[in-house]
């Protein structure tokens, strides 16, 4: 573990959130170096804690019943658990509110209010603080009160429609993207926000809420496929792994797979012509800028397949660096984890757990993947593994005052 200057060791953030996109959310501003506490449900805690397989491993290799999806969004946090629907919960939540900078909640829209725990009750205890809630759709419109998940998302908001190839070949159907994009996103976005929102307060002293939505975000990361139909009214369609602005740009069959071209500009694609000694590609009059090679793909695309079957995907990749032709294998997650540029940045890392948490669990230590933000003068640190349920419980009320006989009247009461 690293003990360094953080950018947000000065930040108290209270994490209401499950699944993935508050977790999400919360895991980057504890990278940073903020104080997140998550809390979780007696006895059953955070809904990913059991969704496996996979599972994670004991020191003797066996399966726990810890499920490891749980522990690629909530590094760096403490959790606690607590019965918020108990009178005593919610008062611990308004004690640890009123000295928190963010509070992150991705409840259904009026959730929280039942329980005096709502954006309005906060702010009159701490006007200072910075609430952030995630719901599927919103805090307003008509569908503000369903309940939104990354699949429903992707499929709502057209990314399905344009993610997979055509009806009319093998394989053709809207597919969902391989992780849950729009979660991940709306983390990022969520965190994006939360930081602004807190420059904002620097200056005026005052909090704020934020309200995030899955659809919102959905739409959003459309990007440039929204971008064209929005000024052009034409639907984007479903077209594999080709651009549809750019061309050559798309996975190519060779002698033993395939690999990825990602020609950008007519400066790479006449390298590329010369490296296959087809210089006259580059000066067709069908092929000579991008616009015409999209136009005329039918007839490039087939052409370069031909030639890109002669070699193996190594050989291409050494062929074309060497001309700055962006090229590449399409490996697999087991491939790209041993890759020498993800080893050398330090992708993958290792946290060893609490000695008393895992004894209890035979959980030594939890793999994940670095915070990709490198700030150079305050970067990211580690501080603690994935934590098990309500594992600084005792810790976190002790904080806010409450002696062990208070604390051991909570757990008897199951408010803890």
């Amino acid at each position: 573990m690293t003990e360094k200057a953080a950018a947000l060791s000065h930040l108290k953030v209270l994490d209401l959130s499950r699944v993935l996109a508050g977790p999400w959310c919360t895991q980057i501003l504890a990278d940073l170096g903020a104080d997140v506490v998550k809390v979780e449900r007696p006895g059953a805690g955070d809904d990913t804690r059991h969704w496996g397989p996979p599972f994670l491993k004991d020191a003797d290799g066996k399966d726990t019943d810890q499920a490891s999806y749980f522990t690629c969004a909530n590094r760096n946090k403490r959790s606690i658990t607590l019965d918020l629907a108990h009178p005593d919960g919610q008062a611990i939540i308004r004690q640890m509110a009123a000295q928190s900078d963010v509070l992150v909640e991705n409840f259904k829209v009026g959730g929280l209010k039942a329980y005096g725990l709502d954006y309005e009750s906060l702010k009159a205890i701490n006007p200072r603080l910075i609430y952030c809630s995630v719901t599927g759709f919103g805090q307003d419109g008509p569908y503000a009160e369903r309940a939104g998940y990354d699949l429903m998302i992707q499929a709502m908001s057209g990314m399905m429609s344009i993610t997979g190839r055509p009806d009319d070949v093998p394989g053709g159907g809207a597919l969902r993207v391989g992780v849950a994009l729009t979660d991940l996103f709306t983390g990022v976005y969520a965190a994006t926000a939360i930081l602004a929102a807190l420059e904002v307060r620097n200056r005026t002293g005052a909090g704020q809420q934020i309200d995030m939505a899955l659809l919102d975000v959905g739409m959003a990361t459309l990007a440039n496929q929204a971008g064209g139909f929005l000024n052009t009214g034409n639907v984007p369609q479903r077209q594999g792994n080709s651009h549809p602005s750019l061309a050559p740009y798309q996975d190519f069959p060779t002698a033993d797979g395939a690999m990825l071209l990602a020609i950008g500009n007519n400066g790479q694609f006449t390298r590329f012509c010369e490296a296959v000694q087809r210089p006259d590609w580059a000066t067709d009059p069908r092929f000579a800028s991008n616009t015409l090679r999209v136009r005329n793909r039918e007839v490039l695309i087939p052409a370069m397949e031909a030639l890109t079957r002669t070699r193996s995907t190594a050989e291409w990749v050494t062929l074309l660096e060497d001309r700055a032709v962006p090229c590449g294998p399409i490996n697999d997650i087991g491939v790209a984890f041993d890759d020498a540029q993800v080893k050398a940045r330090g992708l993958a890392i290792t946290q060893p757990r609490a000695p008393a948490t895992a004894a209890q669990d035979g959980i030594a230590a939890i793999a994940s993947v670095a915070s990709p933000l490198r700030l150079m003068a305050t970067p990211p640190v580690l501080r603690r593994a994935p934590p098990a349920l309500g594992e600084h419980t005792d810790e976190v009320l002790a904080e806010l005052g409450l002696d062990a006989a208070r604390i051991g009247v909570l757990k008897q009461g199951g408010v803890v």
